[in-house]
């Protein structure tokens, strides 16, 4: 009974939040009139008010928190080492950009955290860097895998229970983290509605990236996937989880911890980047 009455007092709290944020304009081409100059009325060609101005980088893992490991490097450091290069490359080629990181030390980010200084600095686009893993000790897996928010069955979801299990280094995580390994379907329902606003979005950027990493550098990629990653579900905009390589397998170690395959990677995240902006900053 407490636990209803608990609820009862959540609802419209929550509900208020939804639709006060469902009702902002969505990350997309947005218009204005423009009023000619002889006759004061309005024309009927529209021009673009919206502009592509901050990007958040979130180098996964950190701290007290090491993410996966291969033989010799651990997951925290090579996602950071990737991020401060994505920060850099992005500054220098699209100085028009705010660029803002979610860690550039290794310290331990709360996933909340990481989404409320996405929000607070109003980005329009989240990048998380990561690397991925396999059970084996030794992955015969190799490649990259992009990941956008969605819910799948448990099998298919192995990259966002690794993912998620930073919640559990968190003090009180499921009070932070609503319906996230407790039964609150009102929660759920409702981050997942949100999310699907950007849904299009995440799956052509992602589109986008997985195109450089095969087209330019050559990757292995194991595509586009929709998994129910927390970091990304409460995310206030298009947000996409980067797999660079499985970081147990010994080729793709190397590479993620070479300064050639971190420059790579880089680079081919940026022209997606470019891409994106201009696709959006032009569309009628």
């Amino acid at each position: 009974m407490v636990k209803n009455n608990f609820l009862l007092v959540q609802i419209p709290f929550i509900l208020l939040f939804y639709i006060l944020i469902w009702i902002q304009p969505a990350y997309a081409q947005q218009t204005k009139k423009k009023h000619h100059p002889a006759t004061g009325k309005p024309d009927t060609l529209t021009a673009p008010t919206f502009r592509f101005h901050t990007v958040i980088i979130d180098a996964g893992h950190g701290g007290k928190d090491p993410g996966a490991h291969g033989s010799y490097a651990k997951e925290k450091n090579v996602a950071l080492a990737i991020a401060k290069k994505l920060r850099d490359a992005l500054k220098d080629q699209i100085p028009s950009l705010h660029i803002v990181m979610t860690r550039s030390t290794d310290n331990f980010v709360e996933l909340h955290r990481r989404d409320e200084i996405a929000a607070e600095n109003k980005g329009d686009l989240f990048i998380s860097i990561h690397c991925n893993s396999s059970p084996q000790k030794v992955s015969p897996d190799h490649g990259v895998l992009l990941l956008v928010y969605g819910y799948h069955r448990k099998e298919e979801q192995l990259e966002a229970i690794r993912e998620n299990s930073s919640v559990y280094l968190e003090k009180d995580y499921q009070k932070k983290y609503s319906g996230y390994g407790a039964n609150d379907a009102l929660n759920t329902i409702i981050l997942s509605a949100f999310q699907q606003k950007f849904r299009k979005q995440c799956i052509h950027f992602a589109d986008l990236v997985n195109r450089e990493f095969k087209n330019s550098d050559g990757r292995n990629s194991l595509g586009v996937r929709e998994q129910g990653v927390l970091v990304l579900q409460q995310s206030a905009m298009p947000a996409v989880l980067v797999e660079t390589g499985y970081i147990n397998n010994p080729k793709d170690e190397a590479y993620l911890t070479s300064p050639d395959g971190q420059e790579e990677i880089v680079q081919s995240i940026t022209r997606a980047v470019k891409k994106y902006k201009k696709e959006l900053e032009t569309q009628p």
